[in-house]
């Protein structure tokens, strides 16, 4: 029997608060203060949990037409394989690429990694935690300069802090899993 979307969600968060989730003062890469942390990646590198959040991430895109979804290391990462296979087990395979915070130094001095991508297909970025949306940001503008504007942009976690409006900005709309009113905050 297959789960629904909302009983996947629901394990999700279960998931997220159990493993992930952390009432202590942090510096998060914001700069920023905070009384808890999300450690996404306790989750989203465990088998059970990249698993969910690709589920989710394709079933949010399912009546999309999308080109490649990518996102900038390291939080992308895990959900980028996922996303790969279970697109592909589908039968509606997507390509996905990785966004290195700097161009490599050596070879082709890449900064995207993975196939090439379509300036007119509609591309779709990830990431596990978004706050102030500084990663879409810097994401977003790697992919302007290639001529290429995503218009989705997707997080396991939306912390409320700025990022949905920060991406706005450049015509990109934010899509969370999850919310703070989601934790025990």
């Amino acid at each position: 029997m297959h789960a629904t979307l909302e009983q996947d969600k629901k394990q999700l968060l279960e998931i997220l608060i159990r493993d992930a989730f952390f009432k202590e003062k942090v510096i998060l890469s914001s700069g920023k203060s905070s009384d808890f942390y999300i450690d996404a990646r306790r989750v989203t590198l465990s088998a059970q949990g990249c698993f969910l959040c690709a589920k989710m991430i394709l079933e949010l895109l399912k009546n999309e037409k999308v080109g490649a979804i990518g996102g900038p290391t390291l939080g992308a990462d895990p959900l980028l394989g996922a996303i790969g296979v279970l697109s592909f087990q589908a039968k509606t395979p997507v390509n996905t690429f990785i966004i290195r915070k700097a161009p490599k130094p050596y070879g082709k001095q890449q900064q995207i990694e993975g196939p090439l991508l379509d300036v007119k297909s509609n591309i779709v970025l990830i990431d596990d935690v978004a706050t102030t949306g500084k990663a879409f940001v810097q994401s977003l503008e790697v992919l302007k300069q290639m001529g290429i504007n995503a218009r989705k942009a997707i997080c396991i976690v939306d912390r409320g802090e700025g990022a949905r409006e920060a991406i706005a900005q450049y015509g990109c709309e934010l899509v969370s899993l999850f919310t703070l009113k989601d934790f025990p905050i």
